[in-house]
C-alpha cells in the first residue's frame, strides 16, 4: 500500500496507519452518537442537548480506538490482511463490550422490564459497529490503493548496505517504498540484483526528476572521494536525501547497529531524555500506571503466588541483583518460574526455548507475563521505569559491553517493565539476541517521547494477547 511514513513526537509512523486510525475513530464514533441518540427517541427523552452524547461518545469511540491499536489493527503487516483484521477485530470488540454495555445503558433511557428488546438492540449495534469499521476498512484500502502510488527511491551505492536495503524492501508487500534501482558511482563489486543496476546516467537531478524519483537514499559503503555536487544539486532541487542511517531507523524503527557511526549519534536528532520536564512527566506517568497496575492485577497476584506455592518448592518471589541507570546496581522483584537450583553450577545462564528449567506454573506465567508483575514495586520504588531497556544481570552485561559497540548506552535510561525491544523481540538467549535488542533499545533512547511510552504500553498488551516474546 502506498504512503508516507510520519514522524510524531519523532517516533515514525506509518500514514495509512495514522490515517485508517483517525478515520476509523470517526466511523466509530458517528456510530455511538447517532445510537444514544436513536435510543433516546424510543423512550422518555433523557437529553436534548447535542453535548449531552456528545462527550460520552467521545470518550468511549476513543477507549475503543485504543483497544484496537492495542490489539495490532493498526501494525503495518496486517493493515492489508482481512483475515488478520476480522480475527483481531473480534478480539478488540469482546474487550470493548463492557465500555459499549455501559455506553448504552446511560444513552437508553427505556424502563428496566424491556431488557429483552435492549439485548436486542445491543447485539445489533455491536454487530453494526462490526460489520461498518470492517467496511470503512475495506473501503479505505481499496481508495488508497488506487489512488496513492509507492514513494519511489534511488540508492545510491551498489555494496554492502545497499545489499541490506534490498533484502529489507524485497520483504514486504505493498510496501510503502519502492526501490527504483541502485546507482554505481565507484568500481566497487555489485552485491545487489545486477538488473537493478543504474550507471552512466549523466545528471543525477535530472534522472531523478525523469524517473519519478522522490528520495535519494544514501547508501555507500565508502565514501571517500565520491562528490557531493550531484547530491546538492538534487536537494535543491526538491528531491529528499537521506543517509542510509536515517533510512533505515525510519523504516524499521531501530537502529543498524553494523553501520553505526559516532557522527550520526552526534548530529542526528533525538537523545533528549535530559530534560527537566520529560524526567518529571516521565515519573509522573510511571508512578500512575504503576499503581493502576496494581490494583487491576491485584487478584492475579494472589492467584500467581498460591499456584507457585503448591507447584514447586521454594520461594514465592524471585530477587535477583540487576544493573540499572548509570549502572547502579538494584535487586529486582519477579515471580519464580524456575526450579530453586535452575544455577547450581554457580553460573549465570540465558532463558532457552523450552527450558528445561522452567516450572510448569513458571511457563504459564511467562507465557503471559505475569511473572514480570512484581516489577511494580521497582518502579514505585524509582529504581525502574515503567517502559525502558530490560534490566539485565551484571554478569551478562560485563561480557555485552565488551562484546558489542555500544551496549553501555542502554544504560543512560531507567530498564523497564515493558518496552521496545522487548514487544519487537524475545527474550535474549545469545550475543546476536542481545545486538538485536539493543538496536530497538537505542531507538527507543534516541526517539524517546511521553507519546511513544503511552504506545509501548498498549502494544504490550498485543505482546501478551498473541504471546509475542514469550519463554
Amino acid at each position: 500500500m502506498g504512503g508516507r511514513v510520519l514522524r510524531v513526537f519523532r517516533h515514525y509512523l506509518s500514514s495509512s496507519a495514522v490515517s485508517l486510525f483517525l478515520f476509523e475513530g470517526i466511523v466509530v464514533l458517528a456510530i455511538l452518537y447517532a445510537a444514544a441518540t436513536q435510543f433516546d427517541s424510543l423512550g422518555t427523552a433523557a437529553c436534548q442537548q447535542f453535548d449531552c452524547y456528545l462527550a460520552p461518545a467521545l470518550i468511549s469511540a476513543a477507549l475503543i480506538s485504543l483497544v484496537m491499536y492495542a490489539t495490532g489493527l493498526y501494525d503495518r503487516e496486517h493493515l492489508a490482511d482481512l483475515r488478520q483484521t476480522i480475527k483481531r477485530m473480534t478480539v478488540s470488540y469482546l474487550i470493548c463490550a463492557p465500555i459499549l454495555i455501559a455506553f448504552l445503558v446511560y444513552s437508553d433511557s427505556r424502563q428496566i422490564d424491556q431488557i429483552g428488546e435492549r439485548v436486542v438492540s445491543y447485539a445489533l449495534l455491536m454487530a453494526a459497529l462490526f460489520g461498518c469499521v470492517v467496511s470503512a476498512r475495506l473501503t479505505y484500502h481499496t481508495i488508497v490503493k488506487a489512488a496513492v502510488a509507492p514513494r519511489r527511491i534511488l540508492v545510491v551505492g551498489i555494496g554492502k548496505l545497499a545489499a541490506e536495503i534490498e533484502q529489507l524492501m524485497s520483504q514486504r508487500d505493498g510496501a510503502a517504498a519502492v526501490v527504483l534501482g541502485y546507482l554505481s558511482l565507484t568500481d566497487e563489486e555489485p552485491e545487489v540484483p545486477r538488473s537493478k543496476l543504474i550507471r552512466n546516467i549523466g545528471s543525477l537531478s535530472a534522472f531523478a526528476r525523469d524517473q519519478g524519483v522522490r528520495e535519494l537514499v544514501i547508501a555507500l559503503d565508502e565514501r571517500r572521494g565520491v562528490p557531493l555536487r550531484p547530491f546538492l544539486e538534487a536537494r535543491m532541487a526538491g528531491i529528499t536525501v537521506t543517509s542510509y542511517l536515517s533510512f533505515w531507523e525510519r523504516e524499521t524503527r531501530r537502529l543498524n547497529l553494523r553501520a553505526l557511526e559516532p557522527g550520526w549519534l552526534i548530529y542526528s536528532d533525538g537523545f533528549r531524555l535530559s530534560r527537566l520536564t520529560n524526567r518529571i512527566l516521565k515519573t509522573v506517568l510511571d508512578f500512575a500506571s504503576s499503581l493502576v497496575l496494581l490494583v487491576v492485577t491485584l487478584p492475579v497476584l494472589l492467584i500467581a503466588a498460591i499456584a507457585i506455592r503448591l507447584d514447586s518448592p521454594g520461594p514465592i518471589f524471585y530477587r535477583q541483583e540487576r544493573v540499572g541507570r548509570f549502572g547502579k546496581l538494584f535487586t529486582i522483584f519477579k515471580f519464580r518460574t524456575m526450579r530453586v537450583d535452575a544455577e547450581s553450577a554457580g553460573i549465570p545462564q540465558w532463558a532457552a526455548v523450552h527450558d528445561p528449567r522452567i516450572t510448569r506454573v513458571g511457563a504459564f506465567l511467562r507465557l503471559l507475563r505475569i511473572d514480570e508483575l512484581p516489577q511494580i514495586f521497582n518502579v514505585l520504588k524509582g529504581e525502574m521505569s515503567f517502559v525502558g531497556p530490560r534490566p539485565e544481570r551484571p554478569f551478562f552485561v560485563d561480557n555485552l559491553t565488551r562484546e558489542i559497540a555500544y551496549y553501555s548506552e542502554r544504560h543512560r535510561v531507567r530498564p523497564g517493565i515493558t518496552g521496545w525491544a522487548q514487544i519487537n523481540y524475545p527474550y535474549g538467549a545469545s550475543i546476536e539476541d542481545a545486538k538485536a535488542k539493543l538496536s530497538y533499545d537505542l531507538y527507543y533512547i534516541k526517539n524517546f517521547s511521553l507519546f511513544f511510552d503511552v504506545l509501548i504500553m498498549a502494544a504490550t498488551f498485543q505482546a501478551v494477547l498473541w504471546q509475542k516474546g514469550a519463554r
